[in-house]
């Protein structure tokens, strides 16, 4: 008898991290089902809306009837104190923080055996830039999400997050500066991302639960001070 095909979930697969989180699972044989507000082969919806994630995850469940791994990536930002409305902060929660925290509970019953549940998170749950509350508090809220759930669901599914730095989606070209400032010596690819994703969803890191990677290459570990490196601060 074959071997049952590998299921992936996959929010926010229609660009970006997110498409390219899908390709490679499908390169793998694994079937890939996603859902993004962009068009998309399989569902077209926003996962701030309860209805919509509902009817999305019975579609998965109708279709496959199990899940082996479940990538909640999608995200955005509408700003933060100077320019984001209560409203739309709210929004950039449901999408972040609250979805992710349905979509697990609507498929929990479904994940299969050594089922990985990969967090999209960011280094921005740890440093920010002005204005940028409404993302800042999703990103700590998903990672904070991540081992909550990996307690809850210890025994059945590993849970993970991981977050990326600087990762650049348009295909440029990054060389002095913007290059340098990362110990890497590079600005980030969604395939650094892929790879950490596949990691983290391979059972040979069966050991690995409730865990944040950070792939930013080195630039949250950089201390920035006045005069460095030719750097300095101008006080607004």
């Amino acid at each position: 008898m074959a071997d049952q095909t590998k299921v992936a979930v996959v929010t926010g697969g229609a660009q970006g991290i997110g498409r390219a989180i899908c390709e490679a699972f499908r390169a793998q044989g694994v079937a890939v089902c996603t859902i993004d507000v962009q068009e998309n082969n399989c569902f077209v919806g926003d996962i701030a809306d309860e209805k919509t994630l509902r009817a999305f995850a019975a579609k998965v469940i109708a279709e496959h009837g199990g899940v082996d791994y479940l990538i909640n990536n999608a995200c955005l930002s509408r700003g933060g104190l100077n320019t984001c409305s209560y409203k739309d902060f709210n929004y950039v929660l449901r999408v972040g923080v609250a979805a992710p925290f349905l979509l697990t509970k609507l498929l929990r019953d479904h994940f299969r055996p050594q089922a990985s549940i990969v967090n999209i998170s960011s280094t921005r749950r740890l440093m920010s830039q002005a204005d940028t509350e409404s993302y800042t508090a999703a990103k700590g809220g998903i990672t904070a999400l991540t081992h909550a759930m990996a307690v809850t669901l210890a025994g059945k599914v590993r849970v993970n997050s991981i977050s990326p730095g600087w990762i650049d989606t348009t295909g440029s070209v990054f060389t002095g500066s913007d290059a340098c400032q990362h110990p890497a010596r590079r600005v980030g690819v969604p395939a650094d991302i892929v790879n950490a994703v596949l990691f983290l969803c391979d059972p040979k890191t069966s050991f690995i639960t409730g865990q944040n990677l950070t792939v930013d290459g080195g630039m949250t570990k950089l201390m920035v001070y006045h005069n460095d490196c030719g750097w300095s601060y101008q006080e607004e």
